[in-house]
């Protein structure tokens, strides 16, 4: 199935390889609202959290266009190093190449479940545990707690459910409004939706906050909301 800008994938098989690196940025842009406003929030959240001998990390990095802006914004501080973690070969080989001018960035292909991490001043999960299985969800929020240094931040962007069944029908109509503003076809989104059976699954946000209370985050707030799509931070 077509699901925009070059992009085909079958139902209910959903994923980052193949080919989507080549177009993920152009699609992820056109497909998340404030997709680039959410960076730049992130960026400046950084201020208050990453130190000059920090080590902070993204998970789910993709092309590396978020932890690019990061160490861009924090270039005063280049002792700070940027870890991008992904589990598809093709996003680090594109996160590297954007990247590669960017002396204190350093990309590694793994599994953010079993990967092992530093302790961490400032961690970031842009769109991505919404991929993560259910029953690995609560064991992820637990890891980054525990890496966490006290006084760090975890930046939590995710699509949400809603509350109950009238608000998601109005969300959907939303959000499928704003997809075919930014040139999406009836067919394409009708194609991505399918797509993403079984493969994204959005907890609301009082599911997210559960998570994080259960991993030991006291501390916690909405930092930027659309509709569906919601940032949270979350400091140790």
């Amino acid at each position: 199935m077509h699901v925009g800008d070059g992009i085909n994938k079958g139902r209910a098989n959903w994923d980052f390889g193949g080919d989507v690196a080549d177009n993920f940025v152009p699609h992820v842009r056109k497909s998340v609202p404030l997709y680039d406003e959410g960076h730049e929030l992130i960026c400046q959240l950084s201020d208050f959290f990453c130190q000059k001998d920090s080590v902070c990390y993204e998970l789910g990095a993709s092309t590396g266009q978020l932890i690019g802006k990061l160490a861009q914004h924090n270039a005063q501080k280049p002792q700070i190093r940027w870890i991008g973690l992904d589990l598809e070969a093709n996003m680090i080989d594109k996160a590297r190449v954007y990247c590669k001018d960017i002396p204190n960035v350093e990309f590694m292909v793994d599994d953010i479940l079993t990967c092992d991490m530093e302790k961490a001043d400032f961690i970031v999960a842009y769109y991505c545990v919404q991929f993560i299985s259910e029953r690995h969800r609560q064991e992820l929020f637990n890891k980054i707690y525990e890496r966490l240094n006290w006084g760090g931040a975890f930046v939590l962007f995710e699509k949400v459910r809603a509350p109950d069944a009238r608000f998601q029908d109005m969300m959907t109509g939303l959000y499928t409004d704003f997809k075919i503003r930014n040139g999406f076809s009836p067919e394409e989104i009708l194609g991505k939706a399918q797509s993403l059976k079984g493969v994204l699954d959005p907890f609301s946000t009082d599911g997210n906050l559960g998570l994080l209370k259960r991993a030991g985050f006291v501390d916690v707030m909405t930092v930027m909301k659309y509709v569906c799509f919601e940032g949270f931070l979350a400091i140790k």
